[in-house]
């Protein structure tokens, strides 16, 4: 019998995840199969269908693995007095995440294209989760202020598709228009909306 130790089952999986999101983030769906998978994440065949059971699922699992980092970003930060202050910070967080874990931002936002691979998408109740999460911190701003009252769900998702827009041009490397584009773009954009919704 051997001594060596086989790798934790959610040790496995959390590499097949991370795996799945690096080939489909830079050689697209058609380079993704079970095989590829295994020997990149170091497991066999056998421990994809363990424990996804089918590709489609994997790629589920893999959007639904970066709504659920994001999420846990995005809870990481302390809310202080002033909560215009937190919703930038909590746009901060959302960088951070996106930052840290590119493969898995562009599956779950869908920029990388996995619908031949039979997958329906994240779970829907942990996608929607996320946007939750920005309301309840946009309905605190307007509770505290300096937003005005308005439905929170619009101003959160204005706020959320500003955000998200910039990312994909920095993930994709397209914010290099001006110097220091985080600065100069993103900043400066995250403050006009946030003054222009506290008018």
């Amino acid at each position: 019998m051997s001594t060596e130790t086989a790798p934790a089952a959610p040790d496995v999986r959390r590499r097949l995840l991370e795996e799945a999101a690096r080939i489909l983030d830079e050689q697209g769906p058609s380079a993704l199969s079970a095989r590829r998978l295994a020997t990149g994440a170091g497991t066999s065949t056998m421990g994809v269908y363990t424990h996804f059971g089918s590709m489609g699922a994997v790629v589920d699992a893999v959007a639904t693995e970066g709504f659920r980092r994001l999420i846990d970003r995005v809870d990481a930060v302390e809310w202080t007095d002033d909560a215009g202050a937190d919703l930038l910070a909590t746009a901060a967080a959302y960088r951070e995440n996106a930052l840290a874990n590119p493969h898995l931002y562009a599956v779950m936002f869908g920029a990388v294209s996995v619908r031949g691979l039979g997958g329906s998408g994240p779970d829907a109740d942990v996608a929607y989760a996320a946007f939750r999460q920005l309301v309840t911190v946009v309905q605190r701003a307007m509770d505290l202020g300096p937003l005005r009252r308005d439905d929170p769900k619009a101003v959160a998702a204005q706020w959320w598709s500003a955000l998200h827009g910039y990312m994909m041009l920095e993930l994709a490397g397209m914010d290099q228009v001006v110097r220091d584009p985080e600065h100069h773009v993103l900043w400066r954009l995250m403050g006009n909306l946030l003054q222009a919704l506290s008018e």
